[in-house]
């Protein structure tokens, strides 16, 4: 990559903290403290209050409303959130995905008939369901135009038994869709132009 274009995405990366310190009224901000600064506590304070209401939910109800996968699906809805790999559509689609050929590969490679406890070793039908899943969720995003990298660690917490049982894969994507309902309601409150659902082509 060109310096050029290194200095493109920076600017690219930082309009929305512009934006939003132009919607707070707090434009002095960026002429006394580096920009990387402010975009660092947008993003810090963001991802604590998404997760941690989550967790609460979580504690409360006794279901996984918390896993692996809604950590980098919040880190990319606060540091990248007008790109289309953080829009609403990606997101819900993706982990939706993720689910799918994750649940499918752990049927179809007899994970179901391991228990728990032996979910913990390496053999073979946890490798070929792991990698089956992989490739089916990745075929299909790009098949479909969902990218959500995060949607890959998804299918390989289903396939690998971690969180198999059918009724934690309703569960997960409601926890993606209250994520992702939180977000918009941040980034808006913050004056982003966060889609509602697909993010317009540039």
């Amino acid at each position: 990559m060109s310096t050029t274009d290194a200095r493109r995405n920076a600017n690219t990366n930082f309009t929305h903290v512009e934006l939003l310190l132009e919607r707070l009224r707090l434009p002095f901000l960026l002429r006394h403290l580096p920009p990387k600064l402010v975009w660092t506590t947008y993003v810090c304070i963001n991802c604590f209050v998404s997760i941690a209401l989550l967790a609460v939910l979580a504690e409360v109800s006794g279901n996984p409303f918390v896993f692996p996968s809604l950590g980098p699906t919040a880190y990319l809805f606060f540091f990248s959130p007008l790109a289309e790999v953080s829009s609403p559509r990606n997101t819900i689609l993706g982990h939706a995905i993720g689910l799918i050929c994750g649940y499918a590969a752990f049927m179809l490679t007899g994970m179901h008939a391991f228990s728990q406890v032996a979910n913990a070793g390496i053999y073979w039908p946890r490798i070929l369901s792991a990698a089956l899943a992989l490739a089916a969720t990745g075929a299909l995003m790009v098949l479909f135009s969902v990218s959500h990298p995060p949607a890959g660690a998804t299918t390989l917490i289903v396939a690998l038994g971690i969180l198999a049982k059918l009724q934690y894969l309703f569960v997960i994507e409601v926890a993606v869709i209250l994520l992702t309902a939180q977000a918009w309601v941040f980034n808006h409150l913050a004056g982003l132009p966060y889609p509602k659902w697909r993010t317009p082509k540039s």
